[in-house]
């Protein structure tokens, strides 16, 4: 089994986890830039966490074989604090990095007029960078928000095959499935979304344009609960070939739009970029 989680922070585990991870099958992973759980006090702060994305946390993923990619933004709950929105204008240095597979998370927290005002200027520099976008779905009210997300997404004019919209459930994923975007989904040991649920949910939407992840971050989270919801998947009577799309061949399809991906495998001796591409062990 080879796992690609689409959606982790890895700034808040430890090397046990990456350890956990590796020998579990994990392969690939990406690192949105989210909120820290402190609140920032200006633009430096963000610039050395940015740095830490795209520096740091691939030499230490690297250690376990483990490939590592980060999307970086601003994200919704600091687009409400004036200190941080200059880091708008930060962005563009590190949308261009090798590495930098995605513009996210962005998105809606609260739905305010000032995280309005932030997605709609980074799906543009998603549009002009040529990246997919990574949106977060807010976690109160979470049917509008993702409403108002693909109207967002509509205005915008970026390709709806090149965004996730994250955080679904079972109210949300057929809004999105009927947008045209793809469906993400983040499994947690007591919210969001479990094994049994993502299951039943594959069962009625199939697996064209999913994507499952643990987003594990400092809050109670489980970086192997994407390897979880595959051995749910083999006990609910999908096939291994079914699990390799959704937790291989899936993100590869999408992140792989960003012609930055860059995937090691034992099947193969040389790096071929996907979309542009690099691909190494499989497409």
């Amino acid at each position: 089994m080879r796992i690609f989680d689409p959606h982790i922070h890895m700034t808040s585990r430890t090397t046990d986890d990456y350890e956990k991870m590796a020998a579990a099958g994990v392969r690939a992973i990406v690192e949105p830039a989210f909120w820290l759980g402190q609140p920032r006090t200006g633009p430096s702060s963000f610039t050395d966490y940015f740095d830490s994305l795209v520096g740091w946390e691939p030499f230490r993923a690297a250690q376990f074989g483990i490939r590592h990619h980060a999307t970086i933004a601003l994200n919704p709950k600091e687009a409400n604090d004036p200190r941080c929105r200059p880091v708008l204008d930060l962005l563009p240095r590190y949308l261009a990095k090798d590495g930098v597979v995605a513009v996210g998370e962005i998105g809606y927290d609260s739905m305010t007029p000032e995280e309005d005002a932030a997605f709609a200027a980074q799906l543009a520099l998603a549009v002009s960078h040529d990246l997919p976008a990574l949106v977060h779905t807010p976690h109160r009210d979470k049917a509008r928000g993702t409403l108002r997300s693909v109207d967002v997404i509509k205005e915008s004019g970026i390709d709806a095959g090149r965004v996730v919209l994250d955080h679904l459930n079972e109210v949300t994923v057929g809004p999105a499935l009927d947008a045209g975007v793809w469906a993400g989904f983040s499994i947690y040991p007591d919210t969001k979304m479990s094994p049994p649920r993502m299951v039943d949910i594959l069962r009625e939407y199939g697996l064209e344009r999913m994507l499952v992840n643990s987003a594990a971050d400092w809050g109670r989270s489980d970086p192997l609960l994407t390897v979880r919801t595959a051995e749910a998947m083999l006990d609910g009577g999908f096939s291994e070939d079914d699990v390799d799309r959704l937790f291989w061949r899936n993100p590869v399809a999408f992140y792989g739009q960003s012609g930055r991906l860059l995937l090691d495998g034992p099947e193969s001796g040389a790096a071929t970029f996907a979309g542009n591409s690099i691909l190494r062990g499989g497409s």
